[in-house]
């Protein structure tokens, strides 16, 4: 083959662009990975591990804070914004650093540049044209915004807000998804007086009602405030502050605005349409196996409908890999992928709701039960409070798991693995949980759905 033809060419280095890539290389197929800006995409540099980053920092500061109750003596004295920065920095320069080793050493062929795909089968780079006999689009998401809200000074995006020089006293958050609350959580243990936007009725509002409405009582408790259920209208600034002006007539003022309204397809001006590519909204419309409208061209992450989570695009670039190897992968539904936000406290979930359990299965089909994590000898060492909240078919298997506190976002791969493979909470009753931990919490709720619980009721 020429340098520029490949078995696969991918249109984006990100968790989905990568994951494709190094699974490629693995099947035999010779790979093009196409990246404008670098690898490892938002998830690496502006998303997932530095927000998680100043979330750790975040809580080192309440624990510092807090350190006399559990017998040390400290002084708290504030936050060095620059030593907080270099942190991060420090721990993404690290995961680049060891990404690009791997593509590296695996010979994937990376190619720097803003690709553009020219045809089913041709991206293009800066005048050069790169050939596949497969194309793999992965070119991830922006940050939205709203109709008439523009982003510029005062009115940031979570892009701007990692790389803020300072800790702001009064900050306004408007969207109170998972982008919202992890940066008002990091913001409020900062020291920063925060208030929500959310025109839902409650925050974290994909998540199981109850969940939320445990999430809406800590972060009370926390001093956090926010107003659900009210739209946002305008938002005027100048060089003090912001003053952002709700549909009700209420006005929130603060010296910034974070627009946290959810994330956009990063499609428009890439040749998709051009090329055939059906689209829908700005996202790329595909089969649940990932192929497109235009045989040989996949799309995976962010681009395709559905959930916005880095570990979404990364196993959904895996399977495109082996669906070109002819592997047959196994299809794994939205609701079927963990979920977790990462604020204080952590809200991790998977699977169906509650509400959504009995509308698909029936009322008086589905059962719950909602451990209370204060009788878990574990969280209460680390001082959360929380639950853990399991759903069942009756006589049948656990359909949902959905978890508020400290550190639950660990426990997930348990659920996962409950949920995805249907398993009854009588097959996981007989099974150990290692003590003192939080995984026991899970056990409890399991023994109890089982007619077993020790604990509970």
């Amino acid at each position: 083959m020429s340098d520029q033809n490949f078995d696969v060419v991918i249109l984006g280095g990100g968790s989905g662009g990568y994951a494709a890539a190094l699974r490629s290389v693995q099947l035999g197929f010779s790979v093009a990975l196409v990246e404008k800006g670098k690898l490892g995409g938002t998830c690496l540099h502006v998303g997932c591990i530095p927000t998680k980053a100043l979330l750790h920092s975040a809580e080192v500061a309440d624990v510092s804070r807090e350190s006399a109750k559990y017998g040390v003596n400290t002084t708290f004295e504030g936050i060095d914004i620059a030593a907080v920065t270099a942190y991060r920095q420090e721990v993404v320069s690290s995961k680049f650093k060891g990404l690009s080793g791997l593509i590296k050493m695996r010979g994937i062929t990376v190619i720097e540049g803003e690709g553009r795909l020219v045809s089913p089968t041709t991206v293009e780079v800066a005048g050069v044209q790169y050939t596949g006999k497969n194309v793999i689009l992965a070119t991830g998401s922006y940050s939205r915004s709203l109709p008439g809200l523009e982003i510029g000074g005062r009115v940031i995006t979570s892009e701007q807000a990692l790389d803020l020089d300072f800790v702001p006293k009064k900050v306004a958050v408007l969207g109170g998804g998972v982008i919202g609350v992890e940066f008002s959580s990091v913001w409020k243990s900062w020291g920063a007086d925060v208030t929500i936007i959310e025109a839902l009725p409650h925050l974290v509002p994909n998540e199981d009602e109850a969940i939320s409405k445990q999430f809406e009582r800590a972060f009370r408790k926390r001093g956090i405030n926010f107003k659900l259920g009210v739209r946002f209208q305008s938002v005027t600034q100048n060089e003090d502050g912001v003053v952002v002006t709700l549909e009700n007539g209420e006005t929130v003022e603060a010296e910034l605005l974070l627009v946290a309204v959810g994330r956009g397809p990063s499609t428009a001006g890439l040749g998709f349409e051009e090329a055939g590519i059906q689209l829908d909204r700005g996202f790329v419309t595909t089969t649940e196996r990932l192929a497109t409208n235009v045989p040989g061209v996949y799309a995976v992450g962010d681009i395709v409908p559905g959930l916005q989570l880095a570990h979404r695009g990364f196993q959904q670039g895996i399977f495109v890999a082996e669906e070109i190897a002819g592997l047959n992968p196994i299809v794994v539904e939205d609701v079927n992928i963990p979920k977790v936000t990462y604020s204080d406290p952590e809200v991790a979930s998977i699977g169906l709701t509650e509400a959504k359990a009995r509308e698909v299965h029936g009322n008086e089909n589905v059962s719950t039960y909602d451990f209370n994590l204060a009788g878990n000898g574990k969280s209460h060492i680390i001082g959360t409070s929380g639950s853990i909240k399991v759903v069942r078919v009756n006589d049948g298997p656990v359909i949902g798991v959905h978890m508020i506190g400290a550190r639950v976002g660990e426990l997930i791969g348990e659920a996962q693995l409950a949920v995805n493979w249907e398993a009854y909470p009588e097959d996981i009753a007989p099974l150990i949980h290692a003590h003192p931990t939080q995984n026991e919490a899970l056990g409890e709720a399991f023994l109890a759905l089982a007619g077993r619980p020790l604990h509970g009721v």
